[in-house]
């Protein structure tokens, strides 16, 4: 219920395979890596990652990290370098 991509009733909807599967991406790393799980605990604390239960973390990792995984792997724009002056006509 946590991802409204799955239902075409709302604005969230993806209309590109590619932005659905992304997003898809986004929202199980979120879920594995950021948010702690209240049906996953340890001995030692209660607020635990699937990613830390699993010993693959040792700390939940932040949004701000989040971004900017998702940043490193967005291709670089493509601008111009040098970009012509606009002529003004009287």
């Amino acid at each position: 219920m946590s991802v409204r991509r799955f239902t075409r009733l709302t604005n969230a909807f993806s209309k590109k395979l590619e932005h659905h599967c992304l997003m898809l991406c986004i929202y199980f790393h979120h879920y594995n890596w950021c948010r702690p799980n209240s049906a996953v605990r340890t001995k030692r604390n209660n607020r635990v990652t699937p990613a830390m239960a699993a010993g693959l973390a040792d700390r939940p990792s932040t949004l701000e990290e989040l971004v900017e995984l998702v940043d490193a792997r967005a291709p670089k724009p493509n601008r111009p370098k040098t970009y012509r002056k606009r002529q003004v006509s009287n």
